[in-house]
């Protein structure tokens, strides 16, 4: 669980503040676009580096930007943030990893709001396992097929520097 024993970098924290802040009343943060370098990082993975009340301000910004996008995941690197978090669809995704259930794999078309107005087929697995922690800090695992698989390794692939 995020808090017991994690201690909150206070600067990290500062500067997440000051990003929310530019969000505005509407709470919608810039997205970064293609060539940034954030987006090619290897994400730092999240250990409870923020205060809850700051997490929980990011988690609902990164909502209402995704939705306003409109898209359906947002990955922290794509709002210039290095910590391994999304948002995707109604859920928080922390620490994410996911391994291929099977060989069978999709080409479809896939957007993203970091290469805005574009879309290219990508091939991705069928079937997942994917696991990730919740903003509790919960673990979770779960079996995703289609859709809910591929939006979950396109995020994921975002805070590996994909």
């Amino acid at each position: 669980m995020f808090g017991r024993n994690s201690k909150v970098n206070l600067e990290l924290n500062r500067e997440v503040e000051k990003l929310i802040k530019t969000g505005g009343k509407e709470q919608l943060l810039p997205i970064v676009q293609a060539g940034e370098p954030v987006l090619r990082q290897q994400t730092a993975a999240y250990e409870g580096q923020l205060s809850r009340k700051t997490l929980d301000k990011l988690i609902e910004t990164m909502r209402v930007t995704m939705i306003e996008a409109p898209g359906v995941g947002l990955a922290a690197t794509q709002i210039g943030l290095g910590l391994a978090l999304a948002v995707v669809e109604d859920h928080v995704i922390i620490n994410p990893s996911y391994e291929p259930i099977g060989t069978e794999t999709r080409s479809f078309y896939e957007g993203c709001l970091s290469f805005d107005g574009y879309q290219a087929v990508r091939k991705r697995w069928l079937d997942i396992t994917a696991r990730w922690q919740d903003e509790d800090g919960k673990q979770h695992e779960e079996h995703l097929h289609g859709w809910p698989a591929r939006i979950f390794q396109h995020e994921t692939d975002h805070l590996s520097g994909e």
